[in-house]
């Protein structure tokens, strides 16, 4: 599936199939460009001069044409484009293997091949419209529903989800929101969501971080506190989170935070008196020397 959120924006592409690491293949989309995907016999040279003709001001549905066009096996292969306008194109080839379809709606499509039945397209639309949240969410809720209608015919192995920004700013960190891989898994779907919501923690440890270098370290905390909220039993978070709590002040309740990381691993304790003698703590801190002092 590939989709433009109307509200954000952002561009993003989601996949699910049997193949083995279907994300290096299928999805790829580009900061204020668009989001494509191809499969049934997939040409990885769609993707780069589809990307490059809306880039140079072509439409999702011109750059489709020429593409297929210029294509001497085009009735193989499927493919989607969104593009930043809201644009949507969608082809498959009368040669792809069944069952195999596409539906497409405001700003988005959904497509499949050797799927178990016919419509699962359409109930992957209709799921994506009815769901809430952020765009990377909604595609994975459409990804669910195909699976929910018997999906691909052979089973499933491996998933991707790419989402952009709305508009470039020449810095992958930026306009990169998420780029997420199940290469091979029993349940890709469930390890894509796992991820998904890792990756939005680590969006908030990211947030934090930049406080915290600037000194803001209530704004720092609060990052963090949200982080491992979400991913409860990931150390680096709970890491940085107890450091910046020392930092604000709160050294007794860091204190059993830094206990279970050293008990856990020596080499927690081992970052957090490297980081004690960093410069990456605000100037003259010395809150973690009582921690390192209480829990050693």
């Amino acid at each position: 599936m590939v989709a433009r959120d109307t509200e954000t924006g952002q561009l993003g592409v989601a996949v699910q199939s049997h193949y083995f690491a279907v994300g290096s293949v299928s999805p790829h989309a580009e900061a204020g460009v668009a989001a494509m995907t191809i499969q049934s016999f997939a040409k990885p040279r769609y993707a780069v001069e589809g990307l490059r003709l809306i880039r140079e001001g072509a439409s999702a549905q011109e750059a489709l044409t020429a593409l297929r066009r210029g294509d001497t096996h085009a009735e193989y292969r499927q493919s989607a484009i969104a593009d930043t306008l809201g644009g949507v194109a969608v082809h498959t080839g009368e040669r792809c293997i069944p069952e195999a379809g596409h539906h497409s709606g405001d700003g988005y499509a959904c497509l499949g091949n050797m799927l178990l039945e016919v419509g699962i397209w359409e109930r992957m639309g209709a799921a994506f419209e009815a769901a809430d949240g952020e765009l990377v969410d909604r595609l994975i809720v459409s990804l669910e529903a195909a699976q929910s209608a018997g999906g691909d015919l052979r089973g499933r192995r491996s998933a991707a989800v790419i989402v952009v920004s709305a508009e470039a700013s020449g810095d992958p960190a930026i306009d990169v929101l998420f780029n997420l891989r199940v290469e091979d898994h029993e349940q890709p779907l469930q390890e894509l969501n796992r991820l998904v919501t890792l990756k939005k923690a680590f969006h908030h440890n990211s947030r934090g971080d930049h406080h915290l270098r600037n000194g803001d370290v209530h704004a720092a905390l609060c990052e963090f506190s949200t982080a491992v909220s979400m991913a409860p039993a990931h150390e680096e978070l709970v890491f940085w989170q107890a450091v910046a709590m020392a930092i604000a002040g709160f050294e007794k309740e860091a204190e059993p935070l830094f206990r279970e990381l050293f008990d856990a691993s020596r080499n927690w304790r081992l970052l957090a008196e490297r980081v004690a003698r960093s410069r990456y703590l605000p100037e003259g801190s010395h809150a973690l020397d009582s921690v390192l002092e209480s829990a050693p």
